[in-house]
């Protein structure tokens, strides 16, 4: 089975849509306006009818070959704890290395060779680091001051001062220091630090971004450990004579069982902490261009995490494999060293929890060898050469818009409470929707009354309707939120067709994303909407538009099929992936539902006429226009 799908747009969605519709099965219609449409007068009109909502938990995903990983621990008020922790593949950055400059082939015949040039190497690993960057927000800077926008008290004024150092942001960008640095500042702009009395060096400096998808305590210190892990990834199906790609599931566990060296534990080894600064890497002078001295400059890598790892390891496992089969092949190297498995620990009570990007992870072995130098004077021709080799975890294959290489996120809720846990797979309707990102929680909307609808769907076509907008609005359960407090909102629900899995916005009529725009994810099709409406700090509510698919259901006899319910990260992600349901029911579900910790309580459709909040339901509300 294909565990993964790649979702595909009808052609049909592609067509302007002018005609439509409806009456209500629940109130009378009320007409709101009325006019003249060349010598006919119409009449326009809201209409409502009911849906019925269903809560459904996910009791395991597919969370292999994402996009997106979850590390740490999320502790949300409503649903409870839930833990990731990430097991991957290592990718050769090419196959059958070269360490050094010799092939080991070669080296193996120094003794009997009489080329003065054959020599041992003597490969030695000097030190490795994984490095795992940060998700960072696109960075906008509209008065050109060299401070991002998210991060300026002022930013529409280039003149005021970040740091407090008594020199403008924007004399600051100008002079090449650091507006965040009140050591680093050159008022006189002679080109010399004023507070050191050093020549500046222009862009030298750590850099602030804007961080994203950090949740919890992330001004506390975390415990991150790296090991090695013994199980093997399996590219490939089996099951399925090999021609489909192997599914890993939320719930698989790989620590303890599945873990042997222990590379990297910041219990031993020191705090963690989160930093939004690039981090700065010390260059050696190269002796042989006299005019720069490459020690004063820094190679810079992006926010995110860097920590060493142990030498040893892979100086047995990685160098003194030179010229072996286990190094042969990526193939080959997948089954010898397995991979490695991350885990990140918080005291802090709310936790930490970071999504990551591994296609842009890598761990960077350097390592020192003997090289002979048939130009040197010296009696001693032999001379100590340092180079680095790149490992990366799994990296982007751009031809097919997937990833080479395998990893699994391991996703552990804690048992929902009780009045949570009591409307799920119930089939009944419920006053609450709860939605929950990862291994979590989606509803299934069915519109209209019995009989799939079809009853309201011909009443709608008898009238002759102009359909103006159709629109399902989500109201957020305040009290709910706010009785445990500190929610983080999801920032915009993801309404698709259960049976295709195509999402309900129109890609053909509704705009994309903008060239330039940094937050395309928020504003990408904005005619479908989504997006969490707020008073102040707090959402009130979404509207998602669907008055495309109303159409189709009036004009082109479309099924009236189960809408699904969920949260997304990226609106423009429009895979699926196979997930498992109640009874062991098999069901694919959004993909970018899958990338996100966070959830939200919304007020369902099953609400008696006497409850306080009964406008508040969820419900269809249709706007349409009808020629007299």
């Amino acid at each position: 089975m294909n565990f993964f799908k790649k979702c595909t747009f009808p052609i049909v969605l592609g067509l302007a849509l002018t005609v439509g519709f409806f009456s209500s099965c629940e109130e009378d219609l009320t007409t709101i306006g009325s006019g003249v449409v060349g010598a006919e007068a119409f009449t326009s009109g809201t209409v409502v009818y009911d849906v019925f909502t269903y809560n459904k938990n996910v009791a395991a995903v597919r969370t292999n070959r994402l996009p997106i990983y979850q590390l740490g621990m999320f502790s949300h008020g409503v649903f409870g704890n839930t833990e990731g922790s990430i097991t991957t593949q290592l990718q050769l950055s090419n196959p059958n290395p070269l360490f050094g400059s010799l092939r080991q082939s070669t080296e193996d015949t120094s003794d009997s060779d009489d080329a003065i040039t054959t020599i041992e190497e003597n490969e030695t690993v000097k030190e490795v680091f994984l490095y795992i960057p940060y998700l960072t927000v696109g960075a906008t800077d509209r008065d050109l001051d060299g401070v991002v926008d998210a991060l300026d008290v002022e930013p529409e004024n280039p003149d005021n001062d970040s740091d407090g150092d008594g020199v403008s942001n924007s004399l600051e960008r100008a002079t090449n220091t650091d507006p965040w640095d009140t050591e680093s500042l050159d008022a006189n702009a002679d080109g010399i630090n004023d507070t050191d009395g050093q020549p500046i060096v222009a862009n030298n400096f750590a850099q602030r971004r804007v961080l994203d998808s950090i949740y919890g305590a992330i001004d506390a210190s975390f415990r991150l450990k790296v090991e090695h892990s013994t199980y093997f990834l399996r590219d490939l199906d089996p099951n399925s004579n090999f021609q489909e790609s192997q599914a890993y599931f939320s719930t698989q566990e790989f620590s303890p069982n599945f873990v042997s060296d222990v590379l990297y534990d910041s219990a031993e080894s020191g705090e963690l902490f989160i930093d939004d600064k690039e981090i700065l890497l010390s260059q050696e002078d190269n002796e042989t261009t006299d005019e720069v001295d490459e020690s004063l400059t820094f190679e810079k890598l992006n926010p995110g995490i860097r920590v060493p790892l142990d030498n040893d390891f892979f100086q047995d496992y990685i160098l003194s494999k030179e010229g072996s089969s286990e190094l042969f092949s990526q193939s080959n190297f997948s089954t010898y060293l397995r991979g490695i498995h991350l885990s990140l620990e918080s005291d802090a009570p709310e936790g930490l929890m970071l999504l990551l990007d591994l296609r842009f992870a890598n761990i960077q072995i350097t390592y020192t060898h003997d090289s002979y130098n048939a130009n040197s004077t010296n009696e001693n021709s032999i001379e100590v050469l340092e180079k680095n080799y790149q490992i990366n975890l799994i990296t982007p294959n751009t031809q097919t818009g997937s990833v080479n290489g395998n990893a699994v996120n391991t996703l552990i809720n804690d048992n929902y409470p009780t009045a949570i846990a009591q409307t799920l797979d119930t089939g009944e309707t419920t006053s609450r929707i709860y939605v929950k990102g990862g291994a979590g929680i989606f509803s299934e909307i069915d519109l209209f009354e019995t009989a799939n609808g079809r009853e309201a769907i011909s009443q709608i076509k008898s009238e002759n309707w102009i359909i103006n907008e159709a629109n399902l609005v989500f109201y957020i359960d305040r009290d709910e939120l706010d009785m445990v407090g500190g929610i983080i909102e999801p920032p915009r629900l993801y309404l698709y067709n259960t049976q295709s899995n195509v999402p309900l916005y129109n890609p053909f009529t509704d705009p994309g994303p903008i060239q330039g725009d940094p937050f395309p994810l928020l504003n990408s099709y904005p005619n479908y909407d989504g997006v969490i409406e707020k008073s102040g700090e707090d959402g009130i509510k979404y509207s998602v538009k669907i008055t495309d698919h109303i159409n189709n259901l009036v004009l082109r006899d479309s099924t009236n099929v189960t809408l699904g319910l969920t949260l997304t990260t990226n609106i423009l992600s429009i895979g699926s992936a196979n997930a498992m349901l109640a009874d062991n029911v098999e069901r694919f579900i959004p993909v970018t539902s899958t990338l996100t910790p966070l959830g939200t309580v919304l007020f369902g459709s099953n609400i008696p006429v006497t409850d306080p909040d009964f406008d508040k339901r969820l419900r269809l509300e249709i706007s349409y226009t009808k020629v007299d």
